[in-house]
């Protein structure tokens, strides 16, 4: 499912990064709240702008972010 490969992404990357999940959204312009609320596994959805702001906070283009084999290997979704 692509929330799950979203916030998988998000855990390397801060993982990588030595980064906390308050350090990812205090250098994202975000609540901490929208953060851990991300990582929920009963949230089922997560809005692009969250993704986007994240993003910046990282200093990286969605493009980036999403140009993972991760995401190119999802299955469809509508079939």
């Amino acid at each position: 499912m692509v929330k799950d490969a979203v916030v998988q992404r998000f855990r390397q990357i801060c993982e990588e990064r030595h980064l906390r999940l308050n350090d990812l959204a205090n250098r994202s312009g975000v609540t901490p709240s929208s953060v851990y609320s991300m990582m929920d596994p009963k949230r089922r959805e997560i809005s692009i702008n969250l993704i986007k702001k994240l993003c910046d906070g990282l200093d990286m283009t969605l493009g980036q972010f999403f140009g993972t084999k991760e995401f190119d290997e999802l299955e469809q979704e509508i079939r």
